[in-house]
């Protein structure tokens, strides 16, 4: 079976192409295709890079349209140096990464014109990344209209989080009214649960596990008996941790203050929260924790600061994590920043020795993926996990062909 996957964010978008028979891998394999487009380098510039099993194509499209690039992508597909199919009608089918699926869609979903119509509803929660997941459906529709296509959703995995932590302590009309917590990143969290117990040789049921997903976006997950418990991410995917250039959770009162006496509005808060904050706005050099630490290692007061500050909001949630669970078997990092950056796994686990957590230092700086990095009288098992997202949407797609 021949699936494809989009998983598009709001200036960027990755597409893999899986060739899988029964029964699935343990681990999981490299797609037979892959593309990566990057709009973040310079406006109505499309940076592609093309891998098919180790033959790289790289080009530039000069548009911002996200219809025409994935014309082109699947061009690639059928012809030059990256092809690897003769013919689109060969792809069974095709599976989105969709931000916010909201209270409606708990579980991978085939998209009909009412899905589409709710991810567009719901774009006023998700706004950079809803609109986008739903040009790529609209997009593969034009071009292949008979393919079926399924959403993943990564409010999914967080759907069963119990009311006491899903209800905001607002009027309770708010949560009549759909404002409550619905928690991201959910693909990346269901993932790397299943693959921790994987990898501990353990029944995920028996596991109580709190999953780090650090990149630009930053939220963790308390997960017992298989199920989400917990999550930072909110209501929307501005609430938690200390992000890259999102603040997390801030006292609500400064944002009255700013529209009252400042007389911000609505827009220019949403710029300064989602954009202009976290690691990027109080560091003033980067969101990009790798340019933090080359700034620390200048010398940069400002980005020592928010180093500190990002390792104690880690801290800090994590905590809180661990008392939902009452307890820990594996603390799990994945993400960029998560899977990559061994000073700052070190500082958060340094918090936690009074639980018996004892970290390998050795490991920990060869930053090695799906690997456990505690040492072997450590309580607390602790591993690094490559998410893979994209996988994780196939695999959706699978079960949901197999079930149909």
């Amino acid at each position: 079976m021949k699936i494809l996957v989009l998983n598009a964010g709001s200036s960027s978008q990755k597409s893999c192409l899986y060739e899988l028979s029964d029964p699935l891998p343990d681990s999981p394999p490299h797609p037979v295709w892959e593309a990566k487009v990057d709009w973040s380098r310079h406006p109505g510039i499309a940076a592609i890079k093309i891998n098919a099993q180790d033959r790289v194509l790289e080009t530039e499209l000069e548009t911002d349209s996200r219809p025409e690039v994935i014309s082109y992508l699947f061009d690639t597909l059928v012809s030059g140096k990256t092809q690897v199919i003769d013919d689109l009608s060969e792809i069974d089918i095709a599976g989105h990464r969709v931000v916010h699926g909201g209270q409606d869609y708990r579980e991978a979903t085939l998209i009909t014109p009412e899905v589409k119509d709710t991810i567009l509803l719901l774009s006023d929660f998700a706004p950079l990344h809803n609109p986008a997941n739903l040009e790529g459906i609209e997009a593969i529709e034009q071009l292949l209209p008979s393919l079926p296509q399924v959403a993943v959703f990564d409010t999914a995995f967080h759907s069963q989080i119990p009311l006491s932590a899903a209800v905001y302590p607002g009027p309770y009309e708010w949560f009549e009214q759909g404002i409550r917590r619905y928690g991201f990143h959910g693909i990346s969290h269901q993932y790397c649960a299943h693959r921790a117990a994987t990898l501990l040789k353990r029944d995920l049921q028996s596991l109580r596990l709190i999953i780090c997903h650090l990149g630009n976006g930053c939220s963790l997950s308390a997960i017992r008996d298989g199920v989400s418990i917990d999550t930072t991410m909110g209501f929307t995917p501005l609430e938690g941790l200390m992000m890259g250039s999102r603040c997390g959770s801030i006292d609500p009162g400064i944002l009255i203050y700013l529209l009252r006496d400042r007389e911000l509005d609505a827009d220019k808060l949403d710029e300064i929260l989602n954009h202009n904050s976290g690691l990027k706005g109080i560091s003033g050099v980067s969101q990009d924790m790798r340019q933090i630490q080359s700034a620390i290692a200048s010398s940069n007061s400002r980005a020592q600061l928010a180093f500190d500050m990002y390792v104690h909001s880690l801290r800090k949630h994590i905590g809180a994590m661990l008392a939902t669970l009452g307890g820990l078997d594996a603390l799990v990092f994945t993400g960029g920043v998560g899977e990559n950056q061994a000073q700052l796994r070190a500082k958060a686990c340094e918090s936690f020795a009074f639980l018996g957590l004892k970290l390998d230092l050795a490991q920990n700086a060869d930053s090695p993926g799906d690997t456990d990095i505690a040492t072997n009288d450590s309580t607390v098992r602790v591993l690094i996990i490559n998410t893979q997202e994209d996988w994780a949407i196939a695999t959706e797609c699978w079960k949901l062909t197999l079930d149909t």
